[in-house]
């Protein structure tokens, strides 16, 4: 990203920038509602977080508006930029197909998945990449 496009300190960085996702999902894109730079890292080590919001009618003026309803939002949050380097290889080696399969997979979804908030986060672990579904712990 370039630095004038910058809102980070100078010594964060995205580990991954619009064009890599854009590569990664090719025409999965038009499947993504929004791709967003996080301006401050999560603080259990996510760097690649998405997430499927669904219809939920009983909350519209309480809650989700219907404009956000069965949408896909993509996040990347920084890290110091000392690791950045070691975060896109493994990111770009190891989350990115499995987000195009999360994304395949959240769009082919039976109606009963649909019904329910979902994501996915990926955070490094080692030379790889480690996921954890709907909150739940990393592995």
């Amino acid at each position: 990203m370039p630095a004038r496009n910058r809102r980070l300190p100078r010594h964060l960085s995205w580990p991954l920038t619009p064009t890599d996702i854009r590569t990664a999902l090719g025409d999965r894109l038009a499947e993504v509602d929004e791709v967003h730079f996080d301006d401050r890292p999560w603080d259990d080590g996510t760097l690649l977080h998405v997430a499927f919001t669904p219809v939920v009618p009983s909350n519209h003026g309480n809650g989700i508006h219907p404009d956000r309803w069965l949408r896909i939002q993509v996040s990347v949050a920084p890290l110091p930029a000392a690791d950045r380097a070691a975060a896109r290889h493994v990111l770009q080696q190891h989350a990115l197909a499995e987000l195009r399969a999360w994304i395949d997979g959240a769009r082919r979804a039976p109606e009963a998945w649909t019904l329910t908030r979902h994501s996915r986060s990926w955070c490094l672990a080692g030379s790889s990449a480690a996921h954890r579904d709907d909150g739940r712990p990393y592995r």
